[in-house]
Protein backbone atom coordinates (compact mmCIF):
# COMPACT_ATOMS: atom_id res chain seq x y z
CA UNK A 1 0.00 0.00 0.00
CA UNK A 2 1.52 3.15 -0.47
CA UNK A 3 1.96 6.39 1.69
CA UNK A 4 -0.90 8.21 0.08
CA UNK A 5 -3.25 5.32 0.58
CA UNK A 6 -2.61 4.74 3.99
CA UNK A 7 -2.66 8.13 4.49
CA UNK A 8 -6.37 8.08 2.99
CA UNK A 9 -6.86 5.54 5.17
CA UNK A 10 -5.95 6.70 8.74
CA UNK A 11 -8.23 9.85 7.92
CA UNK A 12 -11.61 7.82 7.03
CA UNK A 13 -10.54 5.29 10.29
CA UNK A 14 -9.47 8.74 12.54
CA UNK A 15 -12.52 10.90 11.62
CA UNK A 16 -14.72 7.96 11.29
CA UNK A 17 -15.69 9.66 7.42
CA UNK A 18 -18.66 6.20 6.84
CA UNK A 19 -19.40 7.05 3.20
CA UNK A 20 -16.25 7.96 1.81
CA UNK A 21 -13.54 5.54 0.25
CA UNK A 22 -9.89 5.78 -0.45
CA UNK A 23 -10.58 5.96 -4.13
CA UNK A 24 -12.96 9.17 -3.15
CA UNK A 25 -10.11 11.19 -1.61
CA UNK A 26 -7.47 12.68 -4.33
CA UNK A 27 -4.37 12.94 -3.30
CA UNK A 28 -4.15 16.76 -4.36
CA UNK A 29 -7.21 17.91 -3.34
CA UNK A 30 -7.71 20.26 -0.64
CA UNK A 31 -8.60 18.50 2.88
CA UNK A 32 -9.62 21.64 4.56
CA UNK A 33 -12.84 23.79 3.80
CA UNK A 34 -13.02 22.68 0.30
CA UNK A 35 -12.39 19.10 -0.99
CA UNK A 36 -12.65 16.84 1.65
CA UNK A 37 -14.08 20.06 3.97
CA UNK A 38 -11.90 19.21 6.86
CA UNK A 39 -12.34 21.51 10.73
CA UNK A 40 -9.96 22.25 13.31
CA UNK A 41 -11.02 19.59 15.04
CA UNK A 42 -10.49 17.25 12.42
CA UNK A 43 -6.89 18.54 12.04
CA UNK A 44 -6.19 18.01 15.70
CA UNK A 45 -7.33 14.46 15.59
CA UNK A 46 -5.87 13.99 12.74
CA UNK A 47 -2.41 15.62 13.48
CA UNK A 48 -2.46 13.25 17.08
CA UNK A 49 -3.18 10.07 14.97
CA UNK A 50 -0.11 11.12 12.56
CA UNK A 51 2.32 11.48 15.29
CA UNK A 52 1.23 8.01 17.12
CA UNK A 53 1.70 6.07 13.45
CA UNK A 54 4.46 7.98 11.72
CA UNK A 55 6.16 9.15 14.84
CA UNK A 56 6.73 12.61 13.58
CA UNK A 57 6.74 16.22 15.30
CA UNK A 58 4.48 19.13 14.31
CA UNK A 59 5.53 22.49 13.97
CA UNK A 60 4.66 25.05 16.36
CA UNK A 61 3.84 27.00 13.48
CA UNK A 62 -0.17 27.43 12.43
CA UNK A 63 1.60 28.54 8.61
CA UNK A 64 3.39 25.79 8.58
CA UNK A 65 1.27 23.24 9.72
CA UNK A 66 -1.42 24.09 7.04
CA UNK A 67 0.88 23.95 4.65
CA UNK A 68 1.88 20.11 5.50
CA UNK A 69 -1.71 19.17 5.99
CA UNK A 70 -3.16 20.81 2.58
CA UNK A 71 -3.64 17.31 1.01
CA UNK A 72 -2.91 13.75 1.49
CA UNK A 73 0.01 14.49 -0.93
CA UNK A 74 1.77 17.05 1.29
CA UNK A 75 1.11 15.10 4.05
CA UNK A 76 3.00 12.22 2.60
CA UNK A 77 5.64 14.38 1.70
CA UNK A 78 5.92 15.81 4.89
CA UNK A 79 5.92 12.17 6.61
CA UNK A 80 8.67 10.86 4.38
CA UNK A 81 11.01 14.38 4.62
CA UNK A 82 10.76 13.40 8.74
CA UNK A 83 11.05 9.53 8.10
CA UNK A 84 14.18 10.18 6.16
CA UNK A 85 15.73 13.12 8.46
Amino acid sequence: MSLENEIKTLIIETLELEDITVDDIDDNEPLFISGLGLDSIDALELGMALKKKYHINLSDNKDENKKYFYSVKTIADYVESCQNS
